[in-house]
């Protein structure tokens, strides 16, 4: 059962890893289509195909390897020039990529004959391979050419290590695939074997020394390994002057390779022995490992905030300095745990050039995908729940947005349209933008088709914030007729719920002609974040300090001074506010003098009015639960250092519900007969939520 499960571990980091490298591979492919005479993309191209086979073959996936093999002979016939990178290759190696990645996932029926047949036939085809012979049907066949260039000689020592079998891997199989790097001799090791009552039947004593000879570079002979480099004892070193063609190699004399090779050290029992190189600059973690390491280190400074607040109540200078240097250590380890989770986008990002590319060969248009901020990082949580909101905004910019080459070339534009993805950290947040420079957006046109759906007045005066806004209402759709790309209203309120749920805001920029920008405001965590901690009366918020700006005091005479109104003069401005314990239902007075809490939202600058300002907290955010989703301007709790539970508040959201309101309140006054004008930033829903600009 052990070698089973150890089995099923190493097959399932095969599919990790095979997936990383579909995804180089299909990045490879996109920049390979637009600089179709790269040597180097070529090769990127075919180590990838020819590291899936092989390694799928080791790990039990034969029909993937066999699939693969026809995609490697290909573009083994592009590096030796005798094919030429097409748009047709191009599209038929991406649609093989789609297969392969249902393979990975043994889907129902994706390693059928027929679901294979059909690329196939078209690989054999286009690359003149013939029908199907029985080395491609197994994808151990015979070797593919040598790409042109001089004839080398490699060194190679490989010895598996204590976990090597367990894992299911079988170096036999690896050996295969050297072979079809070029010429291998080989001479395998028996020194290491114990004797009979002390040998592990489970384990792998023997080492193989070999000498390859073919033009194949050190990178594409580790990669035969890559999948079990981390448990193997691997060298490779060339040989000294073979850097001019000649013959493959005879069997290699122990001399040949103990030339090449470092010798192995000798042991006290006379076994020889081998120092195995440190390949461990890496650790895979499965995701949900780290997501219960983030929880309990959200656990450790619950506790500690617990502490200090026990601390605080007892005058015992030990204790205190107990509770300090947890504090100290505490504050680290958050900051490590979280910069553990922190990604570059990259990868998101890179996902959009196969769909960009896809599109733009169904809608008939020429676009470009360019990329700005790639390696701006950001909590995992937030990057895995990206790609929805980010495709639909890149299809609604292919289908809507940029307009056909004659058109184009019509408005004096170049027929060549440009998509552009960036990122970047902006305090506490990082900006997502996707920008095109098509048509733009229509504002009346939008305005007319939300008054045909009832979402807006005859008589509504929006601004153009407001107006574009509604382009995230459930079912709004500007689309004439609905096509496989757009046109049922879907996409965009699918792009507006996954942002709030993420807390955070949209704003969208267009002009006419010259295209439009949606820019997507994200927290860079969501486990962790600093706030400050408020109380009414016995009730306790907190208040994201990264959307905090300052602290001011309202006393008795500003509130008669303001005649009523929920506003105050603070420094030269007149900001409103929305005191917490009205919103809240607490009946209690309120005290002579209270605090307003000034922040940045969507609609400007606002106040939220407390009892008191209690002072900053790390809080670890946890979810309110399925009861209380419908919970718009809570986003979360966290428990205090006395054990109290205060709500997380989303001052967006609470200054979002107080505008609605008070929009609502001013049109009934005005006109009970006609449906409100829209408050800015936020349109009408049925549910009663809103939309940021």
């Amino acid at each position: 059962m052990s070698n089973l499960k150890s089995a099923d571990q190493f097959k399932l980091s095969f599919r990790e890893e095979a997936r990383e490298i579909l995804v180089d591979l299909e990045a490879a492919l996109l920049e390979l289509n637009e600089n179709r005479a790269d040597d180097e993309l070529v090769g990127r191209v075919f180590r990838a195909l020819h590291t899936i086979k092989g390694s799928g073959a080791m790990f039990g996936f034969e029909v993937l390897a066999a699939f693969t093999h026809n995609l490697e002979t290909a573009f083994d016939e592009v590096r030796n020039g005798r094919l030429q990178v097409t748009p047709e290759l191009v599209d038929l190696t991406l649609s093989a990529m789609d297969q392969i990645r249902a393979m990975l996932e043994e889907r129902e029926g994706a390693g059928e004959p027929v679901a294979c047949a059909g690329i196939l036939a078209r690989v054999r085809s286009l690359a003149g391979i013939g029908s199907a012979s029985q080395s491609a049907q197994t994808g151990l066949g015979s070797p593919p050419q040598a790409a042109g260039g001089p004839i080398r000689q490699w060194a190679i020592h490989f010895a598996p290590g204590p976990e090597f079998l367990l894992n299911g891997s079988n170096p036999l199989l690896l050996i295969a695939e050297l072979r079809q790097l070029g010429g291998l001799a080989v001479k395998a090791s028996m020194d290491a074997i114990p004797p009979l009552d002390e040998l592990d039947p489970e384990r792998c004593y023997i080492a193989w020394d070999m000498v390859l000879a073919g033009a194949a570079d050190r990178d594409a002979i580790r990669d035969v390994f890559i999948f079990v480099e981390d448990s193997c004892e691997l060298r490779i070193e060339p040989i000294a002057g073979t850097e001019e063609p000649r013959p493959e190699p005879g069997p290699a004399s122990a001399d040949a390779v103990a030339i090449a090779m470092e010798e192995p050290r000798t042991s006290a029992g006379g076994r020889r022995t081998y120092d195995k190189p440190d390949n461990a600059s890496s650790l895979r973690v499965p995701a949900a490992r780290l997501d219960q390491f983030v929880d309990l280190v959200g656990e450790l400074v619950t506790v500690q905030a617990r502490l200090a607040e026990l601390s605080a109540r007892r005058d015992d200078p030990e204790v205190a300095g107990v509770a300090e240097e947890i504090e100290r250590l505490t504050s680290a380890l958050r900051e490590t745990s979280m910069n553990i989770r922190m990604l570059p986008i990259r990868s998101t990002f890179e996902k959009f050039r196969r769909l960009v590319h896809d599109l733009a060969r169904d809608l008939g248009k020429d676009v470009e995908l360019t990329m700005e901020g790639a390696e701006t990082e950001l909590d995992k949580t937030v990057i895995d729940q990206l790609g929805d909101p980010l495709m639909h905004l890149i299809r609604n910019s292919m289908d809507h947005g940029i307009e056909p080459p004659q058109v184009r070339l019509e408005r004096g534009k170049r027929a060549n349209a440009k998509i552009h993805l960036s990122a970047r950290h902006s305090g506490a947040s990082v900006l997502i933008t996707v920008c095109d420079d098509g048509g733009g957006i229509d504002a009346e046109a939008v305005r007319r088709r939300a008054i045909e759906k009832g979402l807006l007045a005859v008589n509504a005066q929006l601004s153009e914030a407001e107006t574009f806004a509604l382009l995230f209402q459930p079912g709004f759709s500007t689309a004439k007729q609905i096509t496989d790309v757009s046109g049922r209203g879907v996409g965009m309120d699918v792009v507006r719920q996954r942002v709030e749920s993420l807390r955070g805001t949209i704003e969208v920029a267009s002009k006419p002609g010259l295209g439009t920008s949606v820019t997507l405001r994200l927290p860079l965590t969501m486990a962790i974040i600093e706030g400050l901690l408020v109380s009414v009366e016995d009730a306790c918020f907190v208040l994201p300090m990264a959307s905090t700006l300052e602290c001011v005091e309202l006393s008795t005479r500003d509130i008669e001074q303001a005649n009523g109104k929920h506003v105050a003069p603070i420094r030269g401005e007149v900001v409103p506010y929305i005191r917490l314990r009205e919103h809240f239902g607490l009946r209690t007075p309120r005290p002579e003098l209270e605090q307003i809490m000034v922040v940045e939202s969507g609609e400007g600058r606002f106040g939220f009015v407390v009892d008191r300002v209690l002072g900053n907290c790390q809080t670890v955010i946890k979810s309110l639960g399925r009861y209380y989703r419908h919970v718009q301007a809570v986003s979360g709790a966290t428990i205090l250092g006395d054990g109290r539970v205060a709500l997380i508040l989303d001052p967006d959201r609470l200054v979002q519900d107080a505008v609605r309101v008070r929009t609502r309140n001013q049109a009934a006054r005005a006109s009970p007969q006609a449906s409100p004008p829209q408050p800015h930033g936020a349109v009408r829903q049925p549910e009663g939520k809103a939309v940021r600009s």
